[in-house]
């Protein structure tokens, strides 16, 4: 009896022994999945830490381009804006070059009356289209002559050297409309 029973208990410590292991070999396999686990997580996470850094950069890169897009339209606007009405205005310089020179005329043949009344309409013509952003490019007699600024259309032979390369006469005024020269005055030059 005392054998069957030494048998018994090696028989209960060898399953014991085998549940240990077999436990420990349980551990062992959980462990390895959570490992696996993990490092898929760790994986997924990376791949979408990536491509959420990629879709940022689109998001920042495409920003960009539409603020530049937005400043570029809002510029040309403002251009298109300051300068609507430079065709309308062109077509109505000669109209005023046709008063200054009625004006210049009349004050010729002495008509006051007349030119008083021309001179009132030309005044308010003049007035009108300043409020629409025109301005006189100032040019007098005896200034330099600058191929930039002027137009020259004659060239005259002067007596007096210092009236070479200057403005002699002031054939038509020049006009700009906001920054932009819409026409060069033309001048006369002396040689």
């Amino acid at each position: 009896m005392k054998k069957q029973s030494k048998k018994n208990k090696a028989d209960k410590e060898n399953k014991k022994q085998n549940k240990n292991i077999e436990k420990n070999n349980q551990q062992a396999e959980k462990q390895q999945v959570e490992n696996n686990d993990m490092q898929k997580e760790k994986q997924e996470i990376d791949t979408l830490t990536q491509n959420l850094k990629d879709e940022k950069d689109k998001y920042l890169r495409l920003y960009a381009e539409f603020e530049n897009y937005r400043k570029r339209t809002a510029k040309e606007k403002l251009e298109l804006f300051d300068t609507a009405a430079e065709k309308v205005i062109k077509n109505l310089l000669p109209i005023l070059d046709d008063f200054e020179r009625a004006i210049a005329e009349m004050k010729k043949n002495k008509e006051d009356e007349l030119v008083k009344g021309v001179e009132l309409i030309y005044d308010k013509f003049k007035k009108t289209l300043q409020k629409e952003g025109l301005k006189h490019i100032e040019v007098n007699k005896g200034d330099d002559f600058d191929p930039e600024k002027h137009e020259a259309i004659a060239q005259v032979p002067v007596e007096d050297k210092k009236m070479k390369n200057k403005i002699v006469d002031v054939v038509e005024q020049g006009y700009q409309l906001g920054n932009k020269n819409i026409r060069f005055p033309k001048v006369v030059t002396g040689r």
